[in-house]
């Protein structure tokens, strides 16, 4: 049994295979939080709280001269407000009296098998062999009957508990919520904790920051609409000596695409608090009575391995119990070639057969048709939203242009960009309330365009029937759906002025609905995420897409920085990697060995190609295939950091069983004669014998991972080397 009550020491523990967490209902039934780490025997870890008269902090009045107990120092599943806690808080509630107050405290609890479901959210799911229980246990505020349901499962075999929150408003007037938080979680002592997070911009997505935690609160969040280039909804707390193999590492990984907020408060005590949920800005919802409102899901592991024993936790979780899409583990994903940087906009029908001719000879299985295609769209400043098809440049129309294709063994994609609109579109003619804009101010623009109002069922039914209908026009086995600006004129005409404070939520929730319309509902066409690149690559979006586009920035030598931090908490499957004409200097078959950390696929004009490029190209797209399984399903391994200084970055997939492995390394700066190099291995049988490239010589794993492969420094600036380790 996964979650455990001790009715004695009233104590809730829940266990995976190798973690214990733990909270009890403690004093005047405000629920504690006691543990949370590697696995214990179900004792009542509460011995640990020790409580004093701390001064200036309030007490419960209930608790009358009881003044040792205050929330202020106790650690919480659910921090109050207006309760003496004046630490980060997990709500913010305006009762229907004016006042900002929530004393939550345990009223029940139930303990079911399963995992619980979100009806408004994406939220990962129980696979046939997982073994999930699920608790639920609810705060009560009995003065304003708002109830806070705090939910949990539990997936024992992959060490995952996820976490979220729903509030119901059981009393009999209008409630308003300023704050949301899915998680909280209070350490006893957190002064020994690193910060490590995904900050970035745009063409640099996901770098990594690692800080110490100091007396503050640190915060780490987007306001732009979706989750962002700037920052991810993941970071990771660590014991402060934690390496890639080595140290106490604590993930979160929030399941949402808007804004959000994570919170880390070092406080005087050196306690440490964790909250992670919607962020506030701009966000105040109204809850009438009986209503419910749902928070975000959280995904939380631990590990005792360090920064690696974390990532795969995640990325076997991820692999499993995220997507449902056919293409995560059954169906092998293509080589594509994408038009965009091969035409950009200036293409034909013509023009694109004749790409996909060329690109066939490279060994290409997918030609992906890009922006461009559809309205008056010979530039960026108009067409967006007229989801017809321009047949001025698809003279031979959609249905003929894909038959062309499929005719030469091909399968065919194609772009959208749903949420956008122009002001040059007959859709912006016809309904022009239906874009974002506050009145009487003029909107801001991005990239000439404008943002839907996606918080509206009318412009959700006209995406949905649109874009259906290009779908099941043709035999289209590729969607790449793409996002390029940031949300501000955040306003929606459908909505009263004391309710605009929704908007940015709502929007989230109607590009769920859409998503699920048209993505769910074709099962057979793979669909990759895109937004600017990476700008919102979090684990909602990859609940639909079974990949999504790292970054726009295809210089291989970045790349290497990219997929390093990407691949922290999301596996390589779901990392959309290519081939380029970015970084003319590094040769093709180091921008092929980068690009096969991910889905691998090429943009550019393969018409321009020779007859040599193509045949290297071939051969590239051959090695993807025959390394397809150890890549996608393998275990993931960082062996060099890019980001700290060194001549070499080098990565290693390993198969589950450690009968194979491919080994990959970058030469990034060339020294003048400097010391020899090795790259050790990781993840090998130290007792098994293995071949390399299926040639003669054969090594012990113990001797590949404790001594390491010499790398050739006799070689051009940006060369590359793949060891294919064989077990013998």
């Amino acid at each position: 049994m996964g979650i455990i009550f001790n009715e004695s020491s009233e104590t809730i523990t829940l266990h995976t295979r190798h973690t214990s967490y733990q909270m009890k209902i403690g004093n005047l039934d405000y629920l504690l939080h006691l543990y949370y780490g590697p696995s214990i025997r179900d004792t009542d870890m509460s011995y640990q709280i020790m409580q004093y008269d701390r001064g200036f902090s309030g007490n419960p009045y209930e608790s009358r001269n009881a003044r040792t107990f205050s929330l202020d120092a106790q650690p919480q599943e659910f921090s109050t407000q207006q309760q003496g806690d004046f630490r980060t808080a997990s709500i913010e509630v305006v009762n229907s009296d004016g006042s900002y107050s929530f004393h939550g405290k345990t009223a029940n609890f139930k303990i079911k098998d399963g995992k619980y479901q979100l009806d408004t959210l994406p939220c990962v799911f129980a696979a046939a062999e997982d073994t999930v229980d699920t608790l639920e246990v609810t705060l009560t505020d009995e003065v304003s009957n708002v109830q806070v349901i705090l939910l949990y499962s539990v997936f024992e075999e992959a060490d995952i508990i996820t976490r979220s929150v729903k509030v119901v408003n059981s009393g009999a007037a209008p409630i308003h919520l300023k704050k949301i938080m899915s998680v909280c979680l209070d350490f006893l002592n957190g002064a020994g904790f690193d910060l490590v997070s995904l900050p970035g911009r745009y063409g640099q997505e996901r770098q990594v920051e690692r800080q110490h935690m100091t007396h503050h609160i640190h915060t780490i969040g987007s306001v732009r609409g979706s989750s962002s280039h700037q920052q991810n909804p993941f970071v990771i707390l660590c014991d402060r000596d934690a390496t890639e193999d080595y140290g106490k590492c604590y993930g979160f990984s929030l399941m949402y695409s808007g804004n959000f907020l994570t919170e880390i408060e070092l406080d005087q005590y050196d306690q440490l608090r964790l909250v992670m949920g919607i962020h506030p800005k701009q966000f105040v919802y109204e809850l009438k009575p009986q209503e419910v409102f749902e928070a975000p899901e959280v995904v939380m592991a631990f590990t005792e391995h360090g920064f690696t024993g974390l990532s795969h936790l995640y990325h076997d979780f991820y692999r499993t119990n995220l997507c449902h899409s056919k293409f995560v583990q059954r169906v092998q994903r293509p080589v594509l070639i994408n038009s965009w940087e091969a035409a950009f906009m200036d293409f034909d029908d013509v023009k694109l057969v004749e790409i996909a001719k060329a690109a066939k000879n490279m060994g290409v299985d997918l030609l992906v048709m890009d922006d461009g295609w559809f309205g008056k769209r010979d530039d960026d400043n108009s067409g967006l939203g007229d989801w017809y098809v321009n047949t001025d440049k698809i003279k031979c129309g959609l249905h003929k242009l894909v038959e062309q294709i499929n005719d030469l063994d091909m399968k065919f994609g194609i772009w959208f960009e749903p949420e956008m609109v122009s002001e040059d579109s007959d859709l912006y003619r016809a309904h022009p309330d239906w874009a974002m804009q506050i009145p009487g101010r003029h909107a801001v623009r991005s990239r000439n365009q404008m943002a839907l109002d996606m918080s509206r069922q009318e412009v959700q039914d006209y995406l949905i029937k649109n874009i259906n209908a290009i779908l099941d026009d043709a035999n289209i086995f590729y969607v790449k759906w793409d996002i390029n600006r940031s949300l501000a004129d955040i306003w929606s005409n459908t909505l009263p002025a004391e309710r605009q404070g929704e908007v940015y939520h709502r929007y989230i929730l109607g590009l769920y609905r859409v998503m699920d319309q048209i993505i769910k509902t074709h099962p057979d066409i793979l669909f990759e995420g895109c937004s600017g690149g990476g700008g919102r690559y979090d684990a909602a979006m990859l609940h639909y897409y079974p990949q999504y586009w790292v970054s726009d920035n295809n210089h291989p030598i970045d790349r290497l920085k990219l997929h390093y931090g990407t691949s922290f908490v999301y596996p390589v499957c779901t990392m959309g990697a290519h081939i380029s004409d970015s970084g003319r200097f590094v040769p093709l078959k180091t921008k092929a060995v980068v690009a096969m950390c991910g889905t691998f696929g090429y943009e550019l004009d393969a018409t321009h190609l020779n007859a040599e490029e193509q045949e290297i190209c071939r051969e590239q797209s051959g090695l993807f295939r025959q390394y397809y399984p150890l890549i996608i399903k393998g275990d993931y391994y960082r062996l060099t950091n890019p980001f700290e200084p060194g001549n070499m970055t080098a990565w290693q997939h390993v198969s589950k069983d450690r009968s194979e492995s491919l080994l990959s390394v970058v030469v990034t700066n060339l020294t003048c004669n400097g010391p020899q190099e090795y790259i050790r291995a990781k993840g090998l049988d130290p007792n098994a014998m293995y071949s390399i490239n299926g040639g003669t010589e054969v090594y012990s794993g113990s001797a590949l991972m404790n001594a390491g492969l010499p790398i050739n420094r006799e070689v051009e600036e940006y060369s590359s080397f793949q060891f294919y380790l064989k077990r013998q």
